[in-house]
C-alpha cells in the first residue's frame, strides 16, 4: 500500500497541493483526476520522490519515503516503474536500449539476462520485433507501449503513468488502457494513473482521487462517481452532452 497523509507543494509562494491525504492499494488501478492545473502530476512526482513536498508523509508499504535515509528511498525507486506522459524515450537509442536503460541503471544483472527481460516485455506489450527500431520510426501508440515496457522491466511493485493517453486516438488509447489494467492484475502492481481522459476513468479505475484547485474534493469507486453531489466533480465528468445523456438514463 501507498500511503500519504497531509501532503501540501508550494512553488514560490503559490500553493499547487494543499493538505492532501489517501492511499493506493496494491492490485488496483488507482486513479487521480481533475482538470488542467489542479496538481494531479505534482501529486504524482512527489509520491515517486522526483519532487520533495513542502510537508507531509508518504510511505511505500510502510517505508517512509520523506524523511528516511538516501539508501531506502533508492531501494523503493527501485520498485517503481514510471510512463511518462510524453512517453519521454531517448530518441538516439533503440528501442531496445530504451527499454533496457532501467536495469543499466538500477542492477547489475548480466547483459543476457538483461536482453532476455527486454525481449519478454517488448512481446508482452505487442512490439517483438521492434528492438532496432529507433523512436520516430514508431506510432504514438507504439512508443507509449515501449514506454510500458520500460516501466515495466524492472519488475516494479508500483506502476506511475502520467496522462498515458495523452495524444492518441480513441482506439489506441483503449488499447493502452487494457494493457495497464492487465499488467496490473497479472503483477497484482500497485498502479496509479494520473488522467482526465474520460474513458479511462469510468473503464479504468477501482479507486479515485478527484482534485480540485490543488485540494482533494473527492475520492471513491468508479460506481460511486455518478453519485456524488460533489458540483465541481459532476461539472468536470458530465461537462460534454453526450455524458449528460448517458447520466440521465442511470
Amino acid at each position: 500500500m501507498i500511503k500519504f497523509e497531509h501532503i501540501s507543494k508550494s512553488f514560490n509562494g503559490k500553493v499547487v497541493l494543499d493538505d492532501i491525504s489517501s492511499h493506493f492499494d496494491p492490485g488496483k488501478i488507482n486513479l487521480v483526476i481533475g482538470t488542467s492545473g489542479t496538481g494531479k502530476s505534482v501529486l504524482l512526482k512527489c509520491i515517486v520522490g522526483l519532487i520533495r513536498p513542502s510537508y507531509g508523509n508518504i510511505t511505500f508499504d510502510d517505508r517512509d519515503m520523506v524523511g528516511r535515509s538516501r539508501d531506502t528511498i533508492i531501494n523503493i525507486k527501485r520498485e517503481i516503474g514510471m510512463l511518462f506522459q510524453g512517453g519521454a524515450l531517448f530518441d538516439s537509442k533503440t528501442v531496445e536500449q530504451n527499454v533496457m536503460f532501467p536495469l543499466n541503471m538500477l542492477t547489475n544483472m548480466p547483459k543476457n539476462e538483461k536482453l532476455d527481460r527486454v525481449n519478454f516485455y517488448l512481446k508482452r506489450v505487442g512490439l517483438s520485433n521492434s528492438n532496432k527500431k529507433y523512436p520516430n520510426e514508431l506510432s504514438g501508440g507504439m512508443q507509449k507501449r515501449v514506454g510500458i515496457a520500460r516501466a515495466m522491466v524492472n519488475s516494479p511493485k508500483y506502476l506511475f503513468c502520467d496522462e498515458p493517453n495523452s495524444g492518441l486516438d480513441p482506439k489506441t488509447s483503449l488499447l493502452i488502457d487494457e494493457l495497464i489494467q492487465e499488467l496490473t492484475y497479472e503483477y497484482d502492481i500497485t498502479t496509479v494513473v494520473v488522467t482526465h481522459n474520460l474513458d479511462s476513468i469510468f473503464t479504468l479505475g477501482d479507486y479515485i482521487i478527484f482534485l480540485d484547485q490543488g485540494k482533494k474534493a473527492w475520492e471513491g469507486t468508479s460506481k460511486e462517481l455518478f453519485h456524488s453531489d460533489v458540483e465541481t466533480l459532476n461539472s468536470f465528468l458530465f461537462a460534454s452532452k453526450m455524458m449528460r445523456m448517458i447520466k440521465s438514463y442511470l
